[in-house]
């Protein structure tokens, strides 16, 4: 089965699952109104600390494990913009830990209980020592849109751009995916609960970053192949499924604090350009083991406080 065949089918059974849990709430809900928009929440702080088992990017991830701990401060205004700032720090490395981190600007709108959508831009910063995959990617433009229907399904739609450093082109990437919340209230108390929200979603786009990470970190050698760098460069610049990803994240708040836990399962798809002459000569000149695998799974575990 080819990559684009793989792709609208995916698409096929996303609009399908979407469709059919439309139609439900058709016909159970067609009083329901949704035309209010939420009152405004005050506006607040939120800081925590995120860590990931392993730095996976779409799919993709270095040869070396890269397990990273990133201290977040948030604030949200009440009219619902928010700016942000992460550090991202590799606990394995000896020296070089802090690898990064980024600053982003981004606006959440909620609209009754079932739509949210928003936008935002991302700084992303690395140093020159960073291992990370998507180190060659300078800022990122993201926006997304989801829809609660009836308490069934919620389909959701992510658009965004990744902006490359220069000398190399950008990647426009596309994510449906589709979710299901169940909420268990008074877990330990009167005011806490747990949200458990499994998804399955894909990505889609071209891969230039992952050509400038290879050049950039010296895992490709230009030196006798430019004819057959130039192919794969092509190749990997062409709009294309990159991975499936199934994750079930947890969500526990009790009053101003939360914690959350999310174990992801990735299945990168179309990792290098078909078999040919020229990508041969590429694959070679790469070293011992290529920075991405059939599949990865990682874990994300999380604390914040808000104030």
């Amino acid at each position: 089965m080819n990559t684009t065949y793989k792709l609208l089918v995916s698409c096929a059974l996303l609009f399908l699952s979407i469709t059919c849990a439309q139609a439900q709430k058709d016909t159970a809900n067609t009083k329901k109104d949704t035309s209010d928009v939420d009152p405004p929440a005050k506006s607040h702080f939120k800081i925590g600390f995120d860590f990931l088992s392993n730095n996976v990017f779409l799919g993709r991830t270095d040869s070396v494990a890269t397990p990273t701990l990133s201290p977040k401060l948030t604030y949200t205004f009440k009219s619902g913009f928010y700016l942000s700032g992460t550090m991202d720090i590799i606990t394995n490395r000896p020296k070089n830990k802090l690898d990064g981190g980024s600053f982003e600007l981004g606006y959440d709108y909620t609209k009754g209980e079932n739509l949210e959508w928003g936008a935002s831009f991302t700084k992303l910063f690395f140093n020159s020592t960073s291992t990370q995959v998507s180190s060659s990617i300078s800022s990122e433009l993201d926006a997304y849109v989801d829809y609660d229907i009836a308490d069934i399904i919620t389909p959701s739609l992510s658009l965004g751009y990744e902006i490359a450093k220069a000398g190399s082109s950008g990647d426009i990437l596309l994510t449906p995916s589709i979710s299901h919340d169940f909420l268990i209230e008074s877990v330990f108390g009167d005011d806490d609960e747990l949200l458990i929200s499994p998804q399955f979603g894909l990505n889609a786009g071209s891969q230039n970053f992952y050509s400038a990470y290879l050049e950039r970190k010296g895992k490709v050698n230009r030196k006798g192949v430019n004819a057959a760098f130039t192919a794969y460069d092509n190749a990997l610049g062409s709009f294309t499924l990159l991975d499936y990803e199934l994750s079930v994240p947890f969500v526990y708040e009790a009053g101003h604090f939360s914690v959350n836990f999310t174990p992801t399962m990735a299945f990168a798809q179309d990792q290098l350009p078909n078999s040919t002459a020229a990508e041969k000569l590429i694959t070679a000149s790469i070293e011992k083991s290529q920075p991405i695998k059939s599949n990865v799974f990682y874990l994300s575990v999380g604390v914040a406080y808000k104030f």
